[in-house]
């Protein structure tokens, strides 16, 4: 790429093998096109110079590493690349928490094919994807006390597994009673290891002391979800990994307190997923009042679909026609 003398002053070279010479702009440097990233992952030196921004050193090493989100690219949302994941919601022992137990995992990939039918009208790339309840809300507090029920790592393991071998993305949910979100993470931590699985917090489960699940809807402070966005984007440096999708679940306003001071840092795509049930009037109430807040823009967005609970259930059509259009659709 050769630079014009307007962008000039924004540039700087890339050195590496057999003396050649790659212009980069100043930027995310995972936004290179594929080309120019396959030239600089298989170069067997490459000579960072000054002039990039203090986050080159890591996105180089994401470029170097070679991993990919399932579809291509290492950033989620690529300015025009349009990526939209269609979800399978569920827990992996039972299809009481949704459809994705309904099924084993071979048999979900299927599923998902059909599901996902229609979601790329509007010229976005469908990344199809396992959506999986690991920490389950529950109305007894257990032997810790946290009204949480943990999923063993060898009861997702296969879905993991499974979805990697199909170019599949994973998103693991949490619903953690009144223990927090991050010390749950902690406990999944090898699947957000993996360049295919993301990260999903649920404040409608995240309960204050003396407070039950169904009595009250949950709450969670921009401070606490902080600790996650840090802790994630560390794993997502530490282990050059492409950007993770971090997912943090909203039908009411008081569920994310001081919603617009979570961070969105580049090693993340932080999303907030509307994820009320009923009539499509309801929903499409809350679907407005969620994005027109002032701080909308700096998140992406997505829907949930009910199959039992939604009436009637959104078409594909009037789920592309919302505004923002949505990033992530999941059906429960």
């Amino acid at each position: 790429m050769v630079p014009n003398e307007e962008q000039a002053t924004l540039l700087a070279p890339l050195g590496y093998e057999a003396g050649e010479r790659v212009i980069v702009a100043a930027g995310d440097l995972r936004a290179l096109p594929p080309e120019t990233r396959e030239t600089i992952a298989g170069a067997s030196e490459v000579e960072l110079v000054p002039g990039l921004s203090e986050d080159a050193v890591w996105q180089m090493e994401a470029i170097r590493a070679g991993h990919q989100i399932p579809g291509g690219g290492l950033l989620m949302f690529e300015s025009g690349f349009g990526r939209r994941l269609v979800a399978l919601y569920g827990h992996p022992s039972t299809s009481w928490l949704g459809e994705l137990g309904a099924q084993g995992p071979d048999e979900g990939v299927e599923r998902l094919r059909t599901i996902t039918n229609g979601y790329g009208a509007d010229g976005s790339v469908v990344l199809p994807t396992f959506e999986i309840i690991a920490t389950v809300a529950s109305d007894a507090a257990g032997g810790d006390g946290d009204y949480s029920a943990m999923t063993a790592r060898d009861v997702i393991r296969p879905w993991v597994e499974t979805a990697a071998a199909n170019d599949l993305y994973v998103v693991i949910d949490l619903q953690p009673g009144r223990t927090d979100f991050l010390t749950q993470a902690k406990v999944y931590e090898e699947f957000l290891r993996l360049p295919h699985v993301g990260l999903a917090l649920d404040p409608e489960w995240r309960l204050k002391p003396h407070q039950v699940h169904l009595e009250q809807v949950g709450t969670v402070d921009a401070s606490e979800i902080n600790r996650v966005v840090e802790w994630l984007a560390d794993i997502v440096r530490q282990h050059a990994l492409p950007q993770k999708l971090l997912i943090v679940h909203q039908f009411k306003y008081s569920m994310i307190t001081n919603r617009g001071q979570i961070e969105t840092p580049p090693e993340l795509a932080v999303l907030i997923q509307m994820d009320g049930q009923g009539s499509m009037r309801a929903k499409y109430a809350t679907w407005d009042a969620l994005t027109s807040e002032p701080d909308a823009d700096q998140f992406h967005w997505g829907w949930k679909n009910f199959y039992k609970k939604d009436h009637p259930n959104a078409t594909t059509e009037q789920v592309l026609e919302l505004t923002p259009t949505p990033e992530f659709v999941s059906f429960q």
